[in-house]
């Protein structure tokens, strides 16, 4: 059985989130014991997405033209849009022999390493899953498991217009504030972003950080 993990990049168009949504499902009912652990790599045309048991009342404006689409993944309402690196984590937890919530600690404490390394300190939160820097939220999780094996994934704010944010509680939380990695680092391009993360989130989820 194939422990190692495959790696996709496709940021060089921004992808439908329904496209995309729908190929993972595919791909988790499709797989079986030895097939390989991916994670894709993109970014979103502008959407919001509530998960399984949002609320719609954490909407706050819909007088505006983003899609809003509901979602079978874990978590309350987000937003996705270009400057924001999404990774789905395509994986058998059973494989790895790790529960829903150790993999979860697994990818923040790979998003907390990578902003150690540029000198950013962040934090995570037990009973609001994501990474924190500076009171606003950077990086946050959704996960749906099928079959022992799970899709959905995390998004890391690095450039984007954070505007949209305010039509919504961001994650079901009133005023939470959100932050772009650029606000404190010199972004050359999410390329170099994600091509420097990927390698710290596969050896956390390989448990070798």
């Amino acid at each position: 059985m194939d422990k190692n993990i495959k790696i996709r990049f496709n940021l060089d168009k921004n992808s439908e989130y329904e496209d995309v949504w729908q190929k993972m499902r595919d791909f988790t009912e499709a797989r079986h014991a030895d097939t390989q652990d991916e994670i894709w790599v993109l970014q979103h045309t502008p959407v919001f997405t509530l998960g399984l048991a949002g609320k719609r009342e954490h909407i706050l404006n819909t007088s505006h033209n983003i899609p809003i689409i509901h979602c079978d993944r874990g978590g309350q309402v987000t937003y996705h849009a270009p400057g924001q690196l999404v990774i789905y984590t395509l994986i058998d937890l059973k494989r790895l022999g790790i529960s829903i919530r150790e993999l979860v600690e697994r990818l923040e404490k790979a998003i907390i390493q990578y902003l150690a390394i540029q000198n950013i300190h962040a934090v995570n939160n037990k009973d609001a899953p994501g990474v924190y820097v500076d009171g606003g939220k950077i990086a946050s999780l959704g996960l749906k498991v099928r079959k022992n094996c799970t899709y959905h994934g995390l998004s890391f704010n690095v450039n984007m217009d954070l505007t949209p944010f305010n039509h919504i509680n961001v994650c079901g939380y009133s005023n939470l504030k959100v932050v772009n990695l650029n606000s404190y680092i010199n972004v050359t391009s999410i390329d170099d972003v994600a091509h420097d993360l990927l390698p710290i989130i596969t050896n956390a989820l390989l448990n070798q950080l």
